[in-house]
């Protein structure tokens, strides 16, 4: 299933072209189409499998329409796609996680969406620290929300509870003592 989830992110998150998938304005795809896309590239996916992968994925990547057959991408896109969510008011405080050797960069230029489309905030520290060891020793940042907002900044929240934001500047952020 882990192999089956991390292709799923990578062409409806990254690469939809890489096996001739094609995906609307808001990062949807046919169901029947992927599937067949993804056999002719080799890959065992059926059904049953993708409603399994999107079922059990820990972090909830995928969303499946109400109907069944369109799936995409919760967040995490580095390809233009309008989620169709709306600006949303945050907690007073979200946290990132990073790796320490990030820090000195993040300082400076403050979180910023690099390869994605959007900077990625959890709602809770511990999700942080887990997102921050994927990268090296982890630190969590806590992120002054309410003050951004009064300055004018938009937030939303994914389908799996990500919150989003464009740019993280420097003096909103605060490294956690945990």
């Amino acid at each position: 299933m882990k192999e089956i989830s991390k292709f799923l992110s990578y062409v409806l998150r990254h690469a939809p072209e890489a096996i001739g998938l094609e995906l609307d304005a808001e990062g949807w795809t046919d169901v029947d189409a992927l599937i067949e896309r993804a056999q002719a590239a080799g890959k065992s996916l059926d059904h049953g499998t993708l409603t399994e992968v999107v079922a059990t994925s820990d972090k909830k990547r995928f969303t499946l329409s109400e109907d069944g057959k369109r799936i995409r991408a919760a967040q995490g896109h580095s390809i233009d796609v309008d989620l169709g969510i709306e600006p949303q008011t945050p907690p007073d405080a979200l946290f990132h996680g990073t790796a320490v050797k990030s820090l000195g960069a993040i300082t400076t230029d403050g979180l910023k969406a690099g390869k994605r489309t959007k900077v990625h905030l959890s709602g809770d520290e511990e999700t942080a620290r887990r997102v921050g060891q994927r990268h090296g020793k982890p630190v969590v940042l806590l992120i002054d929300t309410k003050a951004m907002r009064g300055q004018g900044f938009l937030f939303w929240r994914a389908d799996n509870g990500v919150w989003l934001t464009d740019h993280v500047p420097p003096q909103f952020l605060k490294e956690t003592s945990s």
